[in-house]
Formats: structure tokens, sequence, C-alpha cells
């Protein structure tokens, strides 16, 4: 039930479910509180256990999006981040974020 979840787009559902942003930017306006039950209902929905984000083209991300990453995890779901910019990896490993999340880069 591919769709968007408030400018995260999803790309496909299921035990392992890919969301991204379409290429874009997140912006500074990124509702998490609803992104986040919308994503928890999609991991209820599809008995998700793998959450893969795809960050292709997204710069930086807001600090509520860190949160809501690593909040995903108490969930009982992997998170997995690929193509994070160099900004990103940055960012997740001052956080520490880096050591939960598994994160990947594609080989294009």
């Amino acid at each position: 039930m591919p769709g968007e979840v408030n400018r995260l787009q999803v790309y496909e559902t299921g035990k392992l479910t890919v969301l991204g942003f379409g290429g874009r930017d997140v912006l500074d306006d990124f509702n998490v509180a609803q992104c986040r039950d919308e994503i928890v209902a999609l991991i209820k929905q599809h008995g998700c256990e793998t959450l893969a984000f795809d960050l292709t083209g997204v710069k930086l991300i807001p600090s509520g999006l860190l949160g809501l990453l690593a909040s995903l995890r108490k969930l009982g779901v992997r998170v997995h981040i690929y193509n994070p910019s160099e900004d990103v990896r940055e960012v997740l490993a001052i956080t520490h974020l880096n050591e939960f999340l598994e994160v990947h880069e594609v080989e294009v």
C-alpha cells in the first residue's frame, strides 16, 4: 500500500518496509508526531520487522526525525539507514545513533 506519510514516502510494505523522502530534503516543519503515528500503524498492519529509510538526496535531517529514528527501535523493529549524506553520517556519529541504527551506502 505505497503512499505518502507526511512527506515521507512509502515505497514498500511488509516485513521489510522501505521509506524515503523522494530525493528531497526534510523540511523543518516536518510533523514528527503525525509521521510516527503513521509509521507505527504501518509496522502493526504489515508485520514489519525492518524499517529501511532511503535518505538519498537528503542533506540534513531535523532533530525531531533523529528522535523518531531512535524511538522506532523501541518498537522491536530494526532500523536501517541507506544513502545518508556526509553531514547526516556526521550527525549520526555525534549522537551515537550510528551504533544503534544500521547505516548503509548503496553502490551505484
